[in-house]
């Protein structure tokens, strides 16, 4: 068989392209086939040369394929979703129709990352305020802001057996500020104006077997001349007696018709008497006669109390949650409006001792009223918390 070499310019160019490789192979196989026709060759080889010539025609007819574009997913598009309409606080028929519930958190965001928080006190944790003057040894009460021995053992016992801890004003303060865990049913039980420290011993019985501190609102008029002082700094160094201010002059009212120096010489006088002999800041003002006002409340605040207490019983507390009177109470002059001051946790209701017993059940009832309205409003209140809150605030603990 004769064999016939390309030129080697011919190599290169058939190298260069798949169509001219092709042309190559069609134009060997049609030599080979002329050489073999000069000489004899079995059927088997003729049959071979034939098929391999049509196959290199075959592939001269195959078109080259493309790859298809790949497809990329087209976004699918976000739909904005809108935060619920949240149901309003919790309301009482318990309460005076003039008594209604107050709020003070603005950020809604915050309040419901602390009501749900399960770190923080449960929804329908209530607190009954109880101010008390003196525990009095005749047999009936001279007058209501008083008790005798034998009520006020009463009282006592009746709030245990519902279910009621004592607690002291650093913990009503973190309560109502953040939510702060305390028990379900919590009472603060204030001992007004100044006393001598034997006047205490009717309040150990119950922080012996129960552990209940007691709060004192102290006149600072005297100073370090007070006759009573040495006896109530023994007692606050035992820890169970809360010392809080309750004023200078005590008996001439803080209102908006007072001069801020007056305002001033009242609170910072009180905060640093307690400072300089009890050794401790004072967090609360007991507003001396129940006196209060805009002004006084601001500068309270200034001076870094965190609390007030009138003398209006307006029903229990709870976090975000306060009973105050937005014009004046039919038939009670006595009792100022709170409303317009715009700060319910400086204007804080409180009971007369006298009412404790038949209002311990209305409290507890409240309590748990407010607890089952939280546990009805819970799935609305946190889709709105998902929707509003969670970028910025994350999860709820």
């Amino acid at each position: 068989m004769t064999s016939t070499r390309p030129e080697a310019g011919m190599t290169t160019c058939a190298a260069s392209s798949p169509a001219a490789r092709l042309l190559t192979s069609v134009a060997l196989a049609a030599v080979l086939l002329s050489a073999c026709l000069s000489a004899p060759q079995a059927n088997s080889t003729g049959i071979a040369q034939t098929q391999a010539f049509e196959t290199a025609l075959a592939q001269l007819s195959v078109p080259t394929s493309t790859p298809a574009a790949s497809a990329t997913p087209l976004p699918t598009a976000t739909v904005p979703r809108t935060p619920p309409a949240l149901p309003g606080p919790y309301q009482s028929s318990l309460l005076d129709p003039w008594n209604t519930p107050h709020t003070y958190l603005n950020d809604t965001c915050q309040y419901l990352r602390a009501k749900w928080d399960s770190n923080n006190a449960a929804p329908g944790t209530i607190v009954m305020v109880v101010m008390l003057h003196s525990i009095q040894r005749d047999p009936v009460a001279s007058s209501p802001m008083h008790i005798t021995l034998a009520d006020f053992r009463r009282m006592m016992d009746g709030l245990h057996e519902q279910g009621f801890q004592a607690i002291n004003v650093a913990q009503l303060a973190d309560f109502l500020d953040t939510n702060a865990k305390l028990p379900p049913r919590s009472v603060l039980i204030i001992q007004d104006d100044r006393h001598s420290a034997q006047n205490y011993e009717d309040f150990r019985t119950y922080w012996d077997q129960w552990g209940w501190p007691v709060v004192n609102a102290w006149i600072s008029l005297d100073g370090g001349n007070d006759k009573d002082l040495q006896g109530n700094v023994a007692l606050a160094s035992e820890g169970w007696v809360d010392y809080q201010a309750h004023g200078v002059v005590h008996n001439i009212n803080m209102t908006d018709a007072s001069t801020d120096e007056f305002i001033r010489s009242e609170l910072q006088g009180s905060k640093t008497n307690l400072e300089t002999y009890f050794h401790k800041t004072p967090i609360a003002i007991i507003w001396p006669g129940g006196g209060f006002g805009l002004r006084p409340a601001q500068i309270a605040r200034e001076l870094g109390y965190r609390l007030g207490f009138t003398v209006n019983p307006r029903g229990p507390i709870m976090f975000n949650w306060v009973p105050l009177a937005d014009e004046a109470t039919p038939g009670r002059a006595d009792m100022l409006s709170e409303g317009y001051v715009g700060d319910p946790r400086m204007t804080l209701p409180r009971y007369w001792p006298s009412q404790v017993l038949e209002q311990l059940d209305n409290v507890r009832l409240m309590g748990e009223e407010a607890r089952q309205y939280a546990e009805q409003s819970r799935a609305i209140e946190m889709e709105y918390y998902d929707i509003s809150c969670l970028a910025s605030l994350g999860p709820i603990p």
